[in-house]
């Protein structure tokens, strides 16, 4: 195919940066805008990295980076709330036999990593941009670009996320919609024995959890009904959080201890999203976050967006026509990977809504990530 063709790709998280760098090693001119300043450099505060994200990421040239920086780990256990384990579950090696099952890292981290790779790239990066789609027809898109710049691209890839005002531009009205769960998230100093994700389903939260970020980091997290935004003074977040983790025993009470910060507590409600249909318009096309989330209950949010940079990358490096039967190929490959996640990811939060005492969460995790060692 003509290595002359330009794309441009709106937003520089985990899919936006993933597609830059795949795309730039195949020759094609790419730019990248990312409506922060700082590239999100510093947000979040863990991520949980399971063996398909692990194999897009190896794919990217970054898993020696990744491996170094997380924490590997191929088993996951299910407590009581007062920490007693019930049962040890191993993880499936859905990247492969070759990458561990699971990789828990500190998200600023792997950002980090991922800027590093686009920069690499030579790819054309503006941050602090924003642009809005002025025209297009069956050869191109014309964009204004918030700094009062316009350009011309062959391609548009939307990766601007779960607000992303390209999907509502192009004519696509889903939207993400709560599922009426809210998480508490904070990275602390990892107690010595914290060697895997632990899980406690019951006490005052719905769910209870932490996974190693490194040698010396974890992130925590609980999971309540979600509440009025504005009901929760934002100075309060690190209070609020204490309150619900304070309940837990195991390694809970020595995680607790460092919850004292509102400042480095994350509050967010869980959304479901999942575009049906198709997932572009015309030369614009969506991917990651813009197109499909889920709840964090399988940890495949980042997973499904790296796999979606892959799969269009390898769409339009291999064809020499980008058209409507392209991204419909696209869409179709996707979809059938990405449904099947969000509706389990969305099913093991509703049993715990419904107080569903014999769900048989194990097992509906299990059955989905069998799917996933398929390649995407």
């Amino acid at each position: 195919m003509s290595t002359a063709r330009t794309v441009l790709v709106i937003g520089g998280g985990a899919a936006g940066n993933a597609v830059t760098v795949l795309l730039r090693r195949a020759g094609l001119t790419v730019d990248l805008i990312e409506a922060k300043e700082d590239w999100n450099a510093t947000a979040g505060s863990g991520i949980t990295l399971q063996g398909n994200a692990l194999r897009v990421l190896r794919e990217l040239g970054v898993w020696d980076r990744v491996k170094e920086s997380g924490f590997g780990f191929g088993s996951v256990g299910i407590t009581a709330p007062d920490g007693t384990v019930l049962h040890i579950a191993w993880d499936l090696r859905t990247g492969g036999d070759d990458l561990p099952a699971t990789v828990g890292m500190q998200r600023p981290q792997l950002q980090q990593i991922l800027i590093d790779a686009v920069r690499g790239s030579d790819a054309s990066v503006r941050l602090g941009t924003t642009a809005e789609i002025a025209g297009q027809d069956a050869d191109g898109v014309s964009i204004r670009f918030s700094d009062g710049s316009e350009g011309r691209y062959d391609l548009v890839v939307a990766a601007d996320g779960l607000a992303s005002s390209t999907r509502a531009a192009i004519g696509i009205g889903d939207k993400p919609e709560p599922t009426g769960m809210a998480i508490w998230r904070i990275a602390a100093p990892r107690p010595a024995g914290v060697i895997r994700t632990d899980l406690a389903y019951g006490g005052p939260a719905y769910i209870a959890g932490y996974c190693p970020t490194s040698d010396t980091t974890l992130y925590a997290y609980v999971v309540e009904a979600n509440r009025d935004r504005s009901s929760i003074p934002p100075e309060t977040y690190a209070d609020e959080m204490r309150r619900l983790a304070s309940a837990y025993g195991g390694f809970w009470p020595e995680i607790t201890a460092h919850i004292t910060d509102p400042a480095k507590v994350n509050y967010t409600w869980f959304d479901r999203l999942l575009v049906e249909g198709s997932w572009h318009r015309g030369r614009v096309v969506l991917i990651g976050d813009a197109a499909h989330c889920c709840p964090p209950t399988l940890a495949q949010g980042a997973a499904l967006s790296l796999e979606d940079a892959w799969v269009l990358a390898q769409l339009l490096t291999a064809s020499d026509t980008w058209d409507d039967a392209l991204f419909q190929a696209y869409y179709e490959r996707r979809v059938a990977r990405v449904r099947p996640v969000v509706e389990a990811s969305v099913q093991i939060g509703q049993w715990q809504l419904d107080g569903v005492r014999d769900a048989d969460v194990p097992g509906l995790m299990g059955r989905t990530m069998t799917m996933l060692r398929e390649l995407p």
